[in-house]
């Protein structure tokens, strides 16, 4: 479960009668997460072992979601990474895309995703489908066409509606996407629960490259103190390999288990830049102070001095030394502050926003 499956949960419980449309969709996992919702998917649908060979069809998505016939709504309400935002609808539809970001991976990121060679697939599709960069070029040409048919935009932070105001020439409002925010700590239920004995720092990560999870584990390996690591990822084993014994990889773990390690941990962790930041600010939902690097989405959820620090460089040296400065300040933290801060991003907040901005 990333983000944005947590949003479309949360929209599906503001509008449960309103059908899902979608390019294709695993079965086992949506019954469990949206039991008894009525999910419409694409041509794709029919394609044998398209859920988990995706990338093999990723050049026929941009026409799969053009071919989606929703002209029955008069208000279509889209959650998009890359191209549910293409819909092809009614002139007097009123589309609203709650978008995540513009395509990083042909627009910010283009340069990275270049440079990773092999590692390009860990990026999405780039793999198969559009590494090329002639094949860049017309996913680009049509994301920019796409970007024109909403007739509103909803960024999930002001970082990423200042891309889709650079990339897509397009205004934006910020609505930010729901955290659940903890009412009470469960027991954890892993088998790992020895770690929640001694006191230690967490991350909680899909285990990519441009998460920087190995800075974290070059600062930790020098500075000594216990690193819990819970996610998982292609980059698992090369992290592994590169860690001290003070530091636990747990793999993925069910809500329950994540909530029992924030609750115990000294302060979280979160070395990358990212469009919001949604682990971040479940960590402070249980008043944990945050390390974070100063870009992206921490710099609108984390307030320097009141609910953790920042660091400026993604380098093992940059964390060390927010390291040190949280420590030093670490009797300043009031937990009661740092969770009041969260609920600014509670679900029942999103769904105000949402309901409002629909009405």
């Amino acid at each position: 479960m990333s983000g944005a499956e947590r949003v479309l949960v949360e929209l599906h419980k503001i509008y449960p009668q309103a059908p899902i449309y979608t390019l294709f969709y695993d079965e086992k996992f949506t019954r469990q997460i949206l039991p008894g919702a009525d999910i419409r998917a694409s041509f794709l649908q029919k394609f044998p072992l398209v859920v988990k060979y995706y990338r093999l069809a990723a050049a026929l998505m941009p026409a799969a979601i053009e071919s989606l016939d929703l002209s029955d709504f008069d208000i279509v309400l889209s959650s998009s990474v890359i191209f549910s935002k293409g819909l092809v609808l009614r002139p007097t539809t009123r589309h609203i895309c709650y978008c995540y970001s513009p395509t990083r991976q042909i627009w910010d990121l283009n340069a990275k995703v270049q440079n990773t060679g092999s590692r390009a697939q860990y990026f999405g599709f780039w793999s198969l489908g559009f590494k090329n960069s002639v094949g860049k070029h017309l996913l680009r040409l049509w994301d920019r066409s796409a970007a024109e048919r909403p007739t509103e935009f909803v960024a999930i932070s002001q970082t990423v509606a200042d891309r889709i105001k650079k990339y897509y020439r397009r205004d934006s409002r910020i609505v930010y996407p729901p955290v659940t925010i903890n009412k009470s700590v469960p027991k954890p239920s892993s088998s790992n629960s020895r770690e929640l004995e001694e006191e230690y720092y967490l991350i909680v990560s899909r285990l990519f490259p441009h998460k920087n999870v190995g800075i974290a584990i070059e600062a930790f390996n020098k500075i000594g103190y216990p690193l819990v690591i819970i996610g998982d990822g292609p980059e698992r084993k090369k992290l592994q390999h590169m860690a001290g014994k003070n530091i636990t990889f747990l793999g993925g773990l069910d809500d329950v288990s994540v909530s029992a390690y924030y609750a115990a941990c000294r302060a979280f962790i979160m070395p990358q830049e990212e469009d919001f930041g949604l682990t971040a600010v479940e960590a402070m939902s249980y008043g944990k102070p945050i390390i974070a690097l100063r870009k992206g989405g921490a710099t609108e959820t984390v307030v320097e001095g009141m609910t953790g620090e920042f660091f400026d460089d993604p380098i093992p040296e940059g964390l060390d030394d927010a390291v040190r400065r949280l420590n030093e300040n670490y009797p300043t933290y009031n937990s009661e502050i740092i969770k009041s801060h969260a609920a600014k991003f509670s679900s029942n907040k999103f769904r105000e926003a949402i309901s409002k901005l629909v009405a």
